[in-house]
């Protein structure tokens, strides 16, 4: 049995890339304004996804019906999902963030119990998930104590986030199941993310004028080709080779190295309250994704 395979090697990767965009979101926020750093990132990676859409003929879809789903879940999801992640998090630590958008499967598991009738909530989400909101409830009163009402908002504001964020994804596999995940994400960023730097030319100006210092643009870059177009082809490669259940903990996983960058490269902690908030959400996701494994056969 070989320690070392292509699959776990783009699980490791996977894990540090994703968890590692909080870091470089929280720096590239310190020279540039939310809207526009979101916006300009998307913008950025749709260009290799164009690319690889064109040389691979990927066809589009051609119902009325998949366009109006892949729009209003591209709004949901980077609009709305992206722009409050970026506008939240200049106001409270990537590890922070990282933590309250982890209850993004958690509000999915809730929606999908509504929408999906195979997937009912089962009594271990519902603990999984009232523990994961008891966490987030800790997470906001220590903020109020600590950092005042912007940081409420802002985490408010990645709550928020993750609950678009879930909602679309329900929706996505609810009613498009049969369209190409590349597809889907090339419409979806497009659709919603170039509305970003629309608002972002309205609230924060010519983008030209920003303060493009090395920092900004490192992390700028990192996010858009390394951060959304490779992880997500990754993402998908990771699917075809693993299964699904044991691709849900990626959450976890990402946000545990989240934590540590935040703590190691920009010494955030999270005060007690905030620290047993963050166990109790993670505590909650596992609870909700964990699956008793299937019985041998006979």
């Amino acid at each position: 049995m070989r320690i070392i395979t292509p699959t776990r090697i783009i699980w490791a990767v996977l894990t540090f890339v994703w968890g590692s965009t909080w870091l470089f979101i929280k720096v590239g926020l310190g020279d540039l304004p939310p809207f526009t750093f979101a916006g300009i990132r998307f913008v950025i990676a749709l260009v290799p996804l164009a690319l690889f859409l064109v040389s691979r003929r990927v066809r589009f879809p051609r119902d009325a019906s998949d366009w109006i789903l892949l729009a209003g879940t591209g709004i949901l999801t980077f609009t709305v999902g992206y722009g409050l992640v970026f506008w939240g998090e200049q106001y409270i630590s990537s590890g922070l963030t990282a933590i309250l958008y982890t209850t993004y499967p958690l509000f999915g598991s809730i929606f999908a119990s509504w929408i999906i009738p195979s997937e009912p909530l089962r009594m271990r989400r519902v603990v999984g998930a009232l523990l994961g909101l008891g966490g987030v409830a800790l997470i906001f009163a220590d903020q109020l104590r600590l950092s005042g009402s912007l940081a409420v908002w802002g985490a408010l504001a990645v709550l928020v986030s993750a609950v678009s964020g879930a909602f679309s994804g329900v929706l996505l596999k609810h009613r498009g199941s049969h369209l190409n995940p590349f597809v889907v994400t090339f419409v979806q960023m497009a659709l919603g993310g170039l509305p970003l730097l629309a608002l972002g030319l309205v609230k924060e100006g010519n983008p030209l004028h920003l303060a493009w210092t090395p920092k900004a643009l490192f992390s700028i870059f990192y996010l858009a080709i390394v951060g959304t177009t490779v992880a997500f082809v990754l993402w998908y490669r990771l699917l075809q080779t693993t299964q699904v259940t044991r691709a849900q903990f990626m959450p976890v996983l990402n946000t545990l190295v989240a934590v540590a960058l935040g703590w190691l490269v920009l010494g955030e902690n999270y005060g007690l309250k905030g620290a047993l908030g963050s166990v109790a959400i993670l505590s909650g996701l596992l609870l909700a994704l964990w699956r008793s494994p299937a019985p041998a056969p006979r």
